[in-house]
């Protein structure tokens, strides 16, 4: 075999492992290819959430690009990753950019959901919001937390449990819980006893509990008979009664004027009761005028205030006194 054949052979494997390497980087660059036109989309974000570089973009389901960079902005409070979109792919303006991951432990990838895909078409270097991944971490120490005080509420709720069992199930508790239900049956039974003797008494005095139900509807009728009948005699006589409310009223009104003149000392009774003196001589001229009649009627008219007999002189000393005879002589 001559030279230049071998150097021949040796130059087509080289360039056949050169193209199959370069079929190798392709594959695990996921296909990018350096000869297809795409166009810059920059998303803004909190995070990346584990983002990288050449990492899928997603549109239902379908790769319509990659990731082309990712900064952090001068001021560290946010993200600026760049997309680069197949050119026959159209990302409008009304679509939402999320950041996902590929089952559990997989790929983190950007995902674009069109929406109604009614807006207007994103061009090259257009600018759009993302929102921040899902952090499973955060989630983590969130449920790590959840589950401290799910188990804080059962610590405190099996303590609760051995407090009840404690203090209200224990064996004293429950022999008078006992008693209590076997009170509760006695008192139903002698409730049904009861019922069964009210039943019996109704039963064996039904005509005379009829009789006196409609013996009190005979009174009801009559009393309302009677409340009709004085409804009528106030309806007739309303002015009547108003005109005698009237008269009470004013009488009232003078007897009140009338005890304020004899407290204030005016007229007779005033007089009577202010003046010590005028009471005195009432009280004399009362007390002639109950001799006066004591003697009309022991006397009579005659010999009592118009003739009355004079007195007797003092018999002389040593003179027998006599039983005097009858005044009439």
């Amino acid at each position: 075999m001559s030279k230049s054949r071998l150097e021949t052979k040796v130059g087509l494997f080289v360039l056949i492992g050169l193209v199959l390497l370069a079929v190798l980087v392709l594959q695990f660059s996921k296909g990018t290819s350096f000869f297809r036109p795409t166009m810059n989309i920059h998303l803004s974000t909190t995070s990346a959430g584990g983002l990288r570089k050449n990492a899928d973009v997603l549109m239902s389901g379908v790769k319509v690009g990659t990731v082309g960079d990712i900064r952090l902005s001068p001021a560290g409070t946010n993200v600026w990753i760049t997309l680069k979109i197949y050119h026959e792919f159209v990302i409008r303006d009304d679509a939402k950019f999320y950041i996902k991951q590929s089952g559990f432990l997989g790929d983190n990838y950007v995902d674009i959901n069109p929406g109604l895909n009614q807006g207007q078409p994103l061009t090259n270097n257009a600018t759009a919001l993302a929102q921040e991944p899902f952090d499973l971490q955060e989630v983590a120490r969130s449920a790590a937390g959840f589950v401290r005080r799910v188990d804080e509420a059962a610590t405190k709720l099996n303590d609760a449990i051995a407090d009840v069992r404690r203090l209200v199930l224990n064996e004293q508790t429950l022999r008078d819980l006992s008693a209590t239900v076997s009170t509760m049956r006695e008192a139903s039974e002698q409730a049904v006893d009861t019922l069964d003797a009210i039943e019996s008494l109704f039963a064996t005095n039904g005509p005379a509990v009829s009789q006196s139900a409609s013996n009190l509807v005979v009174a009801s009728e009559e009393l309302n008979r009677f409340a009709s009948a004085v409804n009528l005699v106030l309806a007739t006589n309303a002015e009547n009664l108003a005109v005698s409310m009237k008269n009470i009223e004013t009488s009232t009104e003078m007897l009140k004027t009338l005890l304020a003149d004899v407290q204030a000392g005016k007229g007779l009774a005033g007089t009577l009761l202010h003046n010590e003196e005028m009471a005195a001589n009432v009280a004399q001229i009362a007390e002639n005028l109950s001799i006066t009649t004591s003697n009309l009627n022991r006397l009579g008219l005659w010999r009592g205030v118009l003739f009355p007999k004079k007195p007797r002189d003092e018999p002389a000393p040593g003179r027998k006194l006599t039983t005097p005879g009858s005044p009439f002589d």
